[in-house]
């Protein structure tokens, strides 16, 4: 009988740089939170933006550096849910879910639960079957969802007041329900560039960092309406491509 041997897993050691750049996103996080109790809406939701550049750059300086642990996964997991579950559960329902009530509160902790949820889908699958793309919503993508559409209502209509408006408390709901649906979303960690290409991707990277400096309040939001929209659109364009009914062959009949 052929013996099955275990996929190696990373070493569970203890990396410096790329753990502080974990604690970095919790303390991020953790800043977050104070200042939504605190009533400044519009620096937590910088504060959650800011967390997610830090758990972007923890994971790739652990790759570059060969520092890759089962402690830096763990500790990862642990910070994120802090970061991008329980400080902009903690946000929305300060900012926008506090008229509704229960509703409110409800749909808050609604968030909470998916954002771990997804996180302990995420790492089961990691284990398993590691795949270039996410399996529904990253949790850094929805925390973004929320924190830039705080960003864009204080720039767009001048006031850091508590807001009322149904379509925030739909948009919770509806956060809470891609991420830990089996929407396919993008990663973009790993993407092959033919080499004639890379110059015009510069070119277009340049472009929309520029643009993104223009109005980074309005643009951050619509960067991020459009990556949660891509999850549900994909998913309508591979159900609409295998129901496309295949060409009817003609054979050849005797004349």
């Amino acid at each position: 009988m052929e013996s099955t041997v275990p996929a190696p897993q990373p070493p569970n050691r203890f990396y410096v740089v790329p753990c502080m750049l974990t604690i970095c996103s919790l303390f991020s996080g953790f800043y977050s939170i104070v200042s939504s109790f605190n009533g400044h809406f519009f620096a937590a939701a910088v504060a959650i933006l800011v967390a997610a550049v830090f758990d972007g750059l923890d994971g790739r300086v652990a790759r570059m550096t060969h520092s890759t642990s089962t402690f830096g996964m763990e500790l990862d997991s642990l910070c994120d849910m802090v970061a991008f579950g329980v400080a902009p559960g903690v946000l929305a329902y300060l900012w926008a879910l506090t008229p509704y009530g229960r509703y409110g509160w409800l749909a808050a902790f609604l968030y909470v639960a998916a954002t771990a949820l997804r996180l302990a889908r995420f790492n089961s699958q990691t284990v398993a079957s590691p795949s270039h793309d996410f399996t529904g919503l990253p949790c850094p993508a929805a925390a973004g969802m929320i924190a830039t559409a705080v960003m864009f209502s204080t720039h767009v209509f001048k006031t850091t007041d508590t807001v009322q408006n149904i379509t925030l408390l739909l948009m919770v709901y509806l956060l809470s329900y891609l991420m830990v649906s089996t929407h396919r979303y993008l990663s973009f960690k790993h993407m092959d560039i033919a080499k004639e290409k890379r110059f015009q991707l510069v070119v277009g990277l340049i472009l929309l960092l520029i643009l993104l400096a223009s109005e980074p309040p309005i643009t951050l939001f619509g960067a991020s309406l459009l990556y949660i929209l891509s999850g549900p659109v994909l998913a309508v364009k591979a159900r609409l491509s295998r129901k496309k009914p295949e060409p009817v062959r003609q054979e050849n009949l005797p004349h």
